[in-house]
């Protein structure tokens, strides 16, 4: 079964045709984070601005580097939540039109799941049920994946995603966004014990707090500004992405301990950071549990992670009509039945 994925949830506009959720056939990505980084983070109507110009030529391409037409296809599968709900629009109303001009079914995929969906395309032996920690610039989950379509949150962030916190403290730092991928390269010239950084509180066993971190961040370049001394940007980052990848990999190994999970993935954008996945990878090993990394280019937004969950629910009979609609917040634990999908 071929599936054409349709991603446009934040500021990549993106397409890709998966077949059998498992063999990727084409992945396009048309991103603004260039002219996003002018205003140092996602400006949400820039992002529809380019997602309007970008979606039909991107599409277009998808389908081309696969050698494939339209009529080809046997499913339109969309992100419709969550994001940013002008962006989410433009790939869910693009992705009816299309689906109801070439006659093939719509199927609606939370952004959530096509990040783990990712792992799927990098390690096609992979299969449910396994827990997976989804770290991204609006989430942070340690998820129980008990099959390809049900999933139980097992703990989250009560205020900022890790993500957020890495673009909030690159900005502090004078680093340029996106912050993540900027705040590990000054990390790599930086020592991660030269400061002391709290681990903020959180109510839950497997719940994560970010808020507190960043503005300790904040608190302390502004104290060095005031006594006219100088932050050390290398060992700042360092001692961020040190806290934040051992709060995350923590977390997640002691609710797989707690579990008795055998298998452990990551997924999202921060699951690039090479901290985390260290940090990861030594407490499985220790642990005797298996652990799958995404592909560092499927971490990111991309379309194929969409097509690749939109086989899954096109055989769960998760399909939709001309009804459906974007929203901009959803639980990755939904009900597909009872959902405005």
């Amino acid at each position: 079964m071929l599936v054409l994925g349709i991603e446009s949830s934040c500021d990549e506009t993106a397409a890709a045709l998966v077949e059998d959720g498992r063999i990727l056939r084409s992945n396009v990505i048309a991103t603004s984070v260039a002219e996003q980084a002018l205003y140092g983070g996602v400006v949400p109507e820039i992002a529809s601005r380019r997602h309007i110009e970008s979606i039909s030529p991107t599409v277009q391409k998808a389908l081309a580097d696969a050698g494939v037409t339209l009529s080809g296809i046997d499913a339109v599968a969309v992100t419709f939540a969550p994001g940013l709900i002008g962006a989410v629009l433009v790939g869910v109303n693009f992705a009816k039109g299309l689906a109801y001009s070439a006659n093939k079914p719509l199927v609606p995929v939370h952004h959530l799941r096509g990040h783990i969906a990712a792992l799927y395309l990098t390690h096609p032996e992979l299969e449910p049920p396994f827990l997976c920690l989804v770290a991204s610039g609006g989430h942070s989950h340690i998820v129980k994946v008990e099959d390809y379509t049900h999933f139980a949150v097992l703990g989250r962030t009560v205020d900022d995603a890790a993500g957020e916190a890495f673009d909030k403290v690159a900005r502090t730092l004078g680093l340029p966004y996106p912050g993540g991928p900027s705040v590990s390269k000054a990390a790599k010239e930086g020592d991660p014990h030269a400061y002391h950084l709290p681990t903020p509180h959180a109510p839950g066993p497997y719940d994560v707090s970010f808020s507190g971190l960043k503005t300790a961040v904040l608190n302390a370049v502004n104290q060095a500004r005031m006594k006219g001394e100088t932050i050390r940007v290398p060992d700042m980052a360092a001692s961020f992405e040190e806290k934040v990848a051992r709060i995350l990999a923590d977390k997640l190994l002691a609710a797989a301990r707690d579990t008795g999970a055998s298998t452990l993935c990551l997924a999202g954008g921060v699951a690039a950071n090479r901290r985390l996945r260290s940090l990861v990878n030594e407490g499985a090993q220790k642990a005797g549990m298996r652990l799958f990394l995404p592909e560092l280019a499927l971490c990111g937004d991309n379309a194929a992670m969409i097509a690749a969950q939109g086989y899954y629910e096109y055989r769960a009979g998760h399909a939709a009509g001309l009804e459906l609609n974007g929203l901009p917040t959803l639980p990755i634990d939904y009900d597909c039945a009872g959902s405005d999908a």
